[in-house]
């Protein structure tokens, strides 16, 4: 009965026995019609008893083998690889359907090809994930038709797989050049901007040109002459990702969230910083605070900036800006660049939380992130044809201008912005990172 349930009567045997059906019924008319029919289906029916025949000792001797990618990479197509062997000594007729993750929805999914006897085969396919998180892919499904293509024999390859989706390593990689950029001043090259730090290095005696500010005066009177204090001098900045995981950030352009366009940048972004030779680190926030990773430039901050970005899942509550100034003050002892990931959807949402934006630019320099809506920027391209489309390009106008009267608000009071489309966001972030490191504005 297992054998059974995996066979079937292929396209041609029915076309065939429609012949011979309407053979049989010309037989009304004209006998030897009927007669006709008679042999058609006699000989179909041999036929398929023999091609059942063939495929059996043949599907044992075909084999499948998928290969994916070790990870994939959220948003970007990536291919992946089943390696075919037809052992037998018939060449076969093929149909693939893979098992693929239920994330998908891909349920159309059919792949056929011709293998011939003794042949290896590699076919390959593209899947572009969206979520991140695990995915399944379950078995591999050979339908296999010898020349007569009369039977058809289902042949089915235990092949689970788990492979986890991470966010985009694909467009990190194509962004780590810009880690080699030299921002360009007036036509010049301009040096590496040097600051300085609060960590304590030594007192030493004044020499013309010291800093009167780090006079220190209690060495001063013990030694009855002037002491200033020493501080490490520090190249490395530090830099957080702040991302935004709120309700707003759930917005979807593109097949991604908001929220996952965000954590694609975030990754890309520290690539770069750390190449860099700066400190790159991670706040995420909603309702709750989520994750702080420490700004830092081991050699595995990366893997660790990876890792916290694949498990953060969104919230659909409002966020608590509150929560991140106390994150700031708390975990950020020293001042930082802060590029915050975020969405508000008008001008009232922003005036709750801008007081709170111009505390925490007092004590580290604040970019904001905002989204320009695509879908509805696009409604302005095209000319208006009638009265309603004149109506949504007024609309969408408004919205436009909303977008950039937040942005204008938000310079105004101190804070640096980036308006950008979500899928420009990576390159428009790390150009404003090396736009600051250029100009020593961190």
């Amino acid at each position: 009965m297992i054998h059974l349930s995996n066979l079937y009567l292929g396209t041609r045997f029915f076309v065939l026995l429609a012949v011979a059906g309407v053979c049989g019924a010309m037989g009304f008319w004209y006998a030897g019609a009927f007669y006709l029919g008679v042999g058609v289906l006699a000989i179909l029916l041999l036929l398929t008893v023999y091609d059942t025949y063939l495929l059996y000792p043949s599907a044992r001797s075909v084999s499948a083998v998928r290969k994916p990618p070790q990870v994939f990479s959220l948003g970007d197509e990536l291919q992946v690889q089943v390696l075919l062997h037809n052992a037998s000594a018939q060449d076969l007729r093929l149909t693939l359907i893979d098992e693929l993750p239920d994330q998908l929805q891909i349920r159309d999914q059919r792949i056929p090809v011709r293998i011939a006897a003794g042949e290896k085969l590699a076919l390959e396919y593209g899947l572009r994930p969206t979520t991140r998180g695990v995915y399944t892919f379950g078995n591999l499904n050979l339908f296999l038709q010898t020349r007569y293509a009369l039977a058809e024999r289902r042949l089915v390859v235990a092949h689970i797989q788990d492979v986890a989706v991470y966010p985009s390593i694909v467009q990190m990689k194509q962004f780590a050049l810009r880690a080699h950029e030299t921002v360009l001043v007036g036509g010049q090259r301009r040096p590496r901007p040097v600051t300085k730090s609060y960590e304590f290095d030594q007192i030493k005696e004044y020499v013309r040109g010291d800093d009167l500010r780090s006079v220190n005066w209690k060495a001063t009177a013990r030694r009855g002459e002037l002491m200033v204090n020493k501080y490490a001098v520090e190249r490395a900045q530090r830099i957080y990702s702040v991302i935004d995981k709120g309700r707003t950030m759930l917005m979807p352009f593109g097949g991604l969230s908001l929220l996952d366009y965000a954590i694609n940048a975030s990754l890309a972004l520290s690539n770069v910083i750390l190449r860099r030779d700066d400190r790159a680190g991670l706040i995420t926030f909603s309702d709750k605070l989520g994750d702080v990773l420490t700004a830092d430039s081991k050699p595995d901050q990366l893997r660790r900036i990876l890792e916290t970005l694949y498990r953060q899942r969104e919230r659909e509550g409002e966020s608590d800006y509150d929560l991140l100034y106390y994150a700031t003050r708390r975990f950020l002892p020293s001042r930082s660049l802060l590029i915050l990931f975020t969405n508000f959807e008008s001008n009232t949402a922003l005036d709750r939380v801008l007081p709170i934006l111009r505390r925490i630019g007092r004590n580290h320099s604040l970019v904001v992130v905002l989204f320009e809506n695509t879908e509805i920027a696009d409604l302005l391209t095209p000319p208006a044809a009638d009265i309603e489309e004149v109506y949504l390009k007024s609309t969408a106008r408004r919205y436009v201008q909303e977008r950039e009267l937040m942005a204008a608000r938000l310079r105004q009071n101190g804070v640096q912005v980036v308006l950008t489309r979500p899928e420009e966001l990576t390159g428009n972030v790390i150009a404003k990172y090396l736009e600051l490191k250029g100009r020593g504005g961190i």
